[in-house]
């Protein structure tokens, strides 16, 4: 019998259409005096999403509704979350005017594609958001001159578990979502957090960054070059994510820090580390042994039984096969980044120490 078949992941739906949702919502209920039972928006790239009303409220001159944000089948940290919008008139000419709530960061570093000071409900949010509230005020006779209100309760403890901090955005989470659509594990949120990151050291004049695997190899790179918070790229598996936009938005320095076996990868010539997508090359990885320590080690090498036990294989035969991985490693971004940035590549063990190092 035939295995079945795996059934789809399912799509979610971003902070930003959630946001825009809830503001229509208050916004139609503030104008006729009572809320529906749910509301229908539409995205950027057409899909109509039904959000069902978590919470609502009807004052003096303002509306507020809740909409708890599905991300679907992705393992969003803001899965869960319930995200408001509360909407007040406001004088006539001033359109639709932001506030962030409770929980919502405010942006503290230039770099972003919001100024300082203003809450961080990204500019394709605010265009939804903007939409909404037209297609409410023609539909209701409005004027659609609101300040829309954005908060989501425990906002603040979700943003450490982000990149929020490292971008000077303070305070709690960012309004996010270019189409409104949550793809089930995407990489587009990692890497635009790593384009970000770049954004916000070149505004803040910062001459030397670095990207790394993990929190291990990241914690040993900070130490070594003594790099700040705002230095640090969260790259991940993401070596092309971070090589291809710094190439587009140059910084002076580079260090590319990780373990042995993922820095093997990108030696290799490849630029996703993820264990799905790329794979340690053990035949390639014995040529390079055999190259530095003769024909036997190679063989060994190429027959190991993982990247460690290569690294095992090499250290037995007093072969520094990291530090050679880190060169080419090293070559492998500068051929992506042609050349307008200095890069370097730190090789560390489980234990965090430095094994190889591109320059010695």
């Amino acid at each position: 019998m035939p295995a079945a078949a795996t059934p789809p992941l399912r799509h979610g739906w971003t902070t930003g259409a959630c946001a825009a949702a809830a503001a229509k919502a208050a916004y139609a209920a503030l104008l006729r005096g009572r809320f529906a039972e749910s509301v229908r928006i539409t995205l950027p790239r057409g899909e109509q999403p039904v959000f069902a009303l978590a919470e609502k409220t009807l004052g003096d001159g303002y509306a507020r509704a809740g909409i708890v944000k599905d991300a679907g089948d992705d393992p969003d940290v803001t899965h869960g979350a319930l995200v408001i919008a509360e909407v007040r008139a406001a004088g006539a000419g001033g359109g639709v005017a932001f506030r962030g709530g409770a929980g919502v960061g405010t942006v503290t570093l230039a770099g972003l594609p919001l100024a300082v000071g203003e809450p961080a409900i990204n500019p394709a949010p605010r265009r939804m958001i903007r939409d909404a509230v037209a297609e409410v005020a023609a539909a209701h006779g409005g004027g659609g001159d609101v300040v829309v209100t954005i908060s989501v309760p425990g906002g603040a403890a979700l943003a450490a578990r982000t990149w929020n901090p490292r971008l000077g955005i303070v305070g709690g989470i960012s309004i996010l979502g270019t189409t409104g659509v949550v793809v089930p594990f995407s990489c587009s949120a990692w890497i635009h957090s790593i384009h970000r990151g770049i954004d916000v050291a070149r505004a803040n004049g910062r001459r030397h960054v670095a990207g790394c695997t993990g929190a291990t190899s990241e914690k040993t790179v900070r130490e070594l070059y003594a790099l700040r918070d705002q230095d640090m790229l969260d790259m991940g598996d993401f070596a092309g994510g971070l090589l291809k936009y710094l190439k587009k938005n140059p910084l002076p320095r580079l260090t590319i820090g990780g373990g042995f076996g993922k820095l093997s990868k990108l030696a290799r010539g490849c630029m996703d580390l993820h264990s799905a997508r790329s794979q340690v090359d053990l035949r390639w990885l014995g040529g390079e042994a055999g190259a530095l320590g003769g024909g036997a080690l190679g063989d060994a090498v190429a027959a190991a039984n993982s990247a460690n036990h290569a690294l095992q294989l090499c250290a037995e035969a007093e072969v520094n096969i990291a530090a050679r991985i880190a060169q080419l490693a090293r070559a492998s971004a500068l051929n992506m980044l042609g050349g307008e940035t200095e890069v370097g590549v730190v090789v560390v063990d489980r234990g965090g120490a430095v094994i190889g190092q591109s320059d010695g």
